[in-house]
């Protein structure tokens, strides 16, 4: 891959626009392990609200994103790569920035929500106490 090249890609990767359009990769490796990141976006996905357990493991992923976007863009910029090899790299950038943002747009129970589920939640033990002394 000569420099040209590179910088093509580059720019390709870091363009604002370029997750319009790209698919979610079956999976992704990370750390050598197969991750399954389809799956994993759709079945987070079908969750109306995230439980904080849910949300916790959903925050973790996207920094483990984040972390492995980078070291496959530092090798983009700088390992000797063939043609096939960058482009592989850069539809991989690409999948990790289009797998974030689906995991950005995942609801997050609002304080409010939060607040009302557990004032519900008070009122019936508070119904369950007042039942078990009659």
């Amino acid at each position: 891959m000569d420099q040209a090249e590179r910088e093509q890609l580059l720019k390709r990767v870091n363009r604002q626009s370029a997750t319009v359009g790209a698919s979610i990769p079956e999976t992704i490796t990370v750390d050598g392990q197969e991750l399954e990141l389809k799956e994993f976006l759709v079945e987070t996905r079908k969750i109306e609200t995230l439980p904080p357990e849910t949300s916790e493991l959903v925050s973790r992923v996207r920094q483990r994103f984040a972390v492995e976007r980078e070291h496959r863009l530092d090798r983009l910029k700088h390992d000797q790569l063939t043609s096939e090899e960058a482009e592989q790299l850069a539809e991989e950038i690409i999948g990790i920035d289009r797998a974030r943002n689906a995991l950005k747009t995942i609801r997050h129970p609002s304080f409010g929500e939060e607040a009302r589920t557990n004032s519900i939640e008070d009122h019936k033990r508070w119904l369950s106490f007042v039942d078990s002394i009659n």
